[in-house]
């Protein structure tokens, strides 16, 4: 017996087309941009750590009060020295990472216009938007203002444009071009004109902060669009990676630097925990290059599944636990204190216990609610299978057992067209 299967026509890999003349020659000139921006780059960074790292002894460029700083670093036995070559190996590690993976993309890639395009993109951005250290040095020197502000701005804009072109190049959908121009007017505004009316950051904050968040969610929301409607098996496999990497981050940040705007303890370093803040929140946007980088030059990205499947239960199994744990200490604290007038560490035992004998159906539970609701085709084919199985313990009519088969490969793996046929038994051959 024999199954062939034909695969949908956006399965079939297509071979690469030779390039012409011309477009090499555009190629390599794209190559030699890449190469004198990476080198502008790199120069312009190193060039500002001293600037910067004396703005940092001398507490000047901070928000928070030079004497209320000193004061708690202090308290905490932790000399000034030590807090800027601290906060100044973040910014370079951040910066070394995100560079690294975007010559990575232009190493592995060097004649994909995407790849090198996103590779300028992840340069750019993560050294002269994501941090300010080249911009203290084209505030101390004005020849390198327009060169600095304009290499910031090329980076804020094309860390957009990437989300509305990846993985293709091709705005999806069309008009987010229009949001990219919108978006690029406001950036003008912000880099090269910062004391005018149209900087909305000055202006108008909460303007500005719309007018980021929704162009944002925009790009965010045009990759879920091309990942539904537009993008083949790969290309969603990438998307996937991206945004799995994106919203990790966007997480780790908010949970991160969440304490250190709503506790004014550590906001202003009263706390050896800000250190591990500032690094958890500098090390979660990490995620974003890291991500990338995955998704355009590994080879096999079919494994994120499990890592999504796996984030989205334990994820989801760590916070219901921790809510059951903690609430039931206190609802049983509340008993004890109602029966015996004092609190009592039993409740602490019997919440441990209710957790523990809690955690594994309640993580069944959860994957199967998971699975119901972001993988349903796998899940369908898995109930299925069961079926199938189940069926073929006492199906004797051969026939029908093939139409059963035939009907089951249709479903679970779709396939453009499929058909069976069956090798002739050798005893009835000799006959």
């Amino acid at each position: 017996m024999g199954l062939k299967l034909n695969r949908p026509a956006e399965y079939a890999s297509r071979p690469n087309a030779p390039m012409s003349a011309a477009l090499r020659r555009r190629l390599f000139l794209v190559r030699v941009v890449w190469l004198v921006v990476f080198i502008l780059t790199i120069g312009l960074f190193f060039s500002s750590i001293p600037t910067y790292y004396d703005s940092l002894i001398k507490l000047t460029d901070i928000s928070i009060k030079p004497d209320t700083l000193r004061s708690n670093l202090e308290s905490l036995g932790v000399s000034i020295d030590f807090y800027a070559t601290f906060l100044l190996s973040l910014s370079v590690t951040s910066m070394m990472v995100w560079c690294a993976v975007g010559a990575v993309i232009f190493w592995r890639k060097p004649d994909d216009w995407m790849a090198v395009f996103t590779s300028l993109c992840l340069i750019l951005f993560g050294t002269f938007t994501l941090d300010d250290v080249p911009i203290l040095l084209a505030e101390r020197y004005s020849t390198l203002w327009l060169p600095v502000h304009l290499m910031a701005f090329f980076g804020s804009v094309s860390f957009l444009l990437f989300f509305f072109l990846f993985p293709n190049g091709r705005f999806v959908p069309r008009w987010t071009r229009w949001i990219l121009i919108f978006y690029a007017v406001h950036e003008v505004a912000y880099y090269f004109f910062p004391n005018s009316v149209l900087n909305t950051d000055r202006s108008f904050p909460i303007l500005d902060l719309m007018i980021i968040l929704i162009s944002w969610c925009i790009g965010m929301g045009s990759q879920v669009y091309r990942y539904r409607r537009v993008s083949g098996p790969v290309q969603r496999q990438q998307t996937k990676w991206v945004v799995l990497g994106i919203v990790s981050a966007v997480l780790g940040a908010i949970g991160f630097a969440s304490p250190l705007y709503i506790v004014p303890k550590f906001d202003q370093f009263g706390s050896l925990f800000t250190f591990v803040l500032e690094a958890g929140l500098t090390g979660s946007l990490l995620l974003i290059p890291l991500s990338i980088g995955v998704a355009l030059v590994h080879d096999r990205l079919w494994d994120v599944d499990i890592i999504i499947n796996r984030t989205l239960i334990y994820g989801a199994l760590t916070v219901s636990l921790t809510l059951l744990y903690f609430g039931g200490i206190a609802m049983l604290q509340r008993v004890f204190v109602a029966l015996t007038g004092q609190q009592s560490t039993l409740a602490v035992v019997a919440s441990t216990l209710l957790i523990a004998a809690l955690f594994n159906p309640l993580r069944r539970r959860i994957r199967a609610v998971i699975d119901r609701r972001f993988y349903r085709r796998k899940y369908d084919a898995r109930k299925t299978l069961e079926v199938f199985s189940t069926k073929l313990r006492d199906e004797t009519d051969l026939g029908a057992l093939s139409d059963d088969l035939v009907g089951v490969v249709r479903e679970t793996m779709q396939p453009a067209h499929v058909s069976l046929w069956l090798r002739p038994d050798a005893a009835s051959k000799g006959k």
